[in-house]
């Protein structure tokens, strides 16, 4: 799979005060317990994160084990006062860590068991399960949660496990567009807390690639990830800026999306994700500007005889011939062949260019399909095509006609690296013409988004 969203923020680290019948010594225990996933949660307001970066989990470990002999310390008595809400915070602090803990679940299970209608354990009953893969049993505890008390954490743990559960595309459709009102609906009940707004750019993030790649659920993912960003808790979250950085890099955004994965990489250094997808994405982008400098690596001979064969492009632009063409809504548009050099940034009216395929530009990511094309004055652009048929694509010496091409200039300057090139940007390829055919719809693919450590 190409792209990878992650949902990996604890979502059940909630602050509920015990019932009137404990008694103080459980109350400070749930302060200790609030007060490691404070340190957790905002460990680098108070660490410098180029220093720190690699010590984090190390600290919470420590945080953690000071905790736990805290809790053993004050045992018996807590049992005395409420033994299922102490149960509660013995399992909630168990499960600070990312991987699942088969303590955290025994223990997690006695409090439900003990209060069946201790919501908060429930759900963090249903996180525990999550982390083990139980997602049918994780979903039952969190829509359990939320038929005894509505609330926020239940209603975004929900929108996370939803988009992991379907057995046909239909079923996984449904769920998406679920998991999208369930994120809404925790926001709704909380505008200020930002880990519900992060969960609802990944929803909407995950809705984009499932539902067929409308524009407006990628602006609304995008807007979800700034509010998130506005909250501390939620800007500390590496998944934000990984997540967010998946989203940039589709949309070509690649200083951005580098800068998302470095500092996702940064917030968790033992999360290697962040760190290949940097590394593999700054890889192709100079492994492509080096293509279009040197047209390809092919010889002189050859890309003269590309030029020679572009001198008389009838043939070439297939439907395109004439100067127009029909679109499929019946719409007649006026096309003039120019040259690569004539392009300007973004879409050109009215314009077709055609080129030669030089080159393919392999990459970790087959995401988008990339190649480069020559034309007529042997200047060299990159193309990328998105929502190709997988095994589809084109091979050099192909002729590749691009109708209104859209242009974007890529720049970064990225750990000491500086990439510059032009790039044609294609979301259908059925507008190309190819060898003076138009792509069928046997082409088109809608781009899919796989899934880490957690959705």
């Amino acid at each position: 799979m190409a792209n990878n969203i992650d949902d990996g923020t604890s979502s059940c680290s909630t602050n509920v005060k015990p019932n009137g019948n404990s008694g103080d010594k459980l109350r400070q225990i749930q302060d200790n317990v609030d007060q490691l996933y404070y340190f957790r949660d905002h460990f680098f307001d108070n660490h410098d994160i180029n220093k720190e970066s690699n010590n984090k989990n190390k600290e919470v470990e420590n945080e953690l084990k000071k905790t736990l002999d805290i809790l053993k310390t004050h045992r018996d008595q807590c049992e005395r006062e409420n033994r299922a809400w102490f149960y509660y915070q013995w399992g909630r602090a168990l499960n600070i860590t990312p991987e699942f803990n088969p303590e955290a679940l025994e223990i997690l299970k006695k409090a439900v068991k003990l209060d069946y209608k201790l919501t908060e354990a429930w759900n963090e009953l249903g996180e525990c399960l999550w982390r083990k893969g139980d997602m049918e049993d994780a979903k039952n505890c969190f829509e359990g949660a939320l038929r005894r008390a509505p609330n926020k954490v239940s209603l975004r743990s929900l929108s996370m496990v939803l988009r992991q559960l379907g057995n046909t595309k239909d079923e996984k459709k449904k769920n998406v567009l679920d998991g999208v009102t369930k994120a809404k609906e925790a926001v709704n009940m909380d505008i200020e807390d930002g880990i519900s707004w992060l969960v609802l750019g990944n929803a909407y993030l995950t809705a984009f690639f499932t539902l067929g790649q409308d524009p407006k659920l990628l602006k609304q993912s995008m807007a979800a990830y700034r509010q998130a960003n506005r909250d501390q808790a939620a800007r500390n979250q590496p998944d934000l800026h990984y997540n967010r950085a998946v989203a940039l890099k589709y949309e070509e955004e690649y200083q951005e999306a580098l800068e998302g994965f470095s500092k996702s990489q940064l917030l968790d250094q033992s999360w290697q994700a962040p760190k290949s997808k940097e590394r593999d994405l700054l890889q192709y982008l100079k492994k492509v500007q080096s293509l279009v400098v040197n047209k390809g690596q092919l010889k002189q001979k050859r890309l003269q005889s590309f030029s020679t064969s572009l001198s008389n492009p009838s043939k070439d632009l297939g439907p395109y011939v004439g100067g127009k063409y029909v679109t499929s809504g019946g719409r007649s548009i006026v096309l003039e062949n120019v040259a690569l050099s004539s392009l300007h940034p973004g879409i050109n009216v009215e314009k077709v260019v055609l080129g030669k395929v030089v080159c393919q530009v392999s990459s970790e990511d087959p995401i988008p399909f990339t190649f480069c094309i020559v034309d007529q004055r042997l200047d060299c652009y990159s193309v990328t095509i998105y929502n190709l048929a997988q095994g589809q694509g084109v091979i050099i010496g192909d002729s590749v006609a691009i109708p209104e091409p859209f242009v974007q200039l890529v720049n970064v300057d990225h750990n000491e690296s500086v990439v510059s090139y032009r790039n044609i940007r294609v979301d259908s390829p059925m507008v190309l013409v190819v060898n003076g055919k138009k792509f069928g719809l046997d082409k088109h693919a809608p781009s899919e988004i796989g899934f880490t450590k957690s959705q």
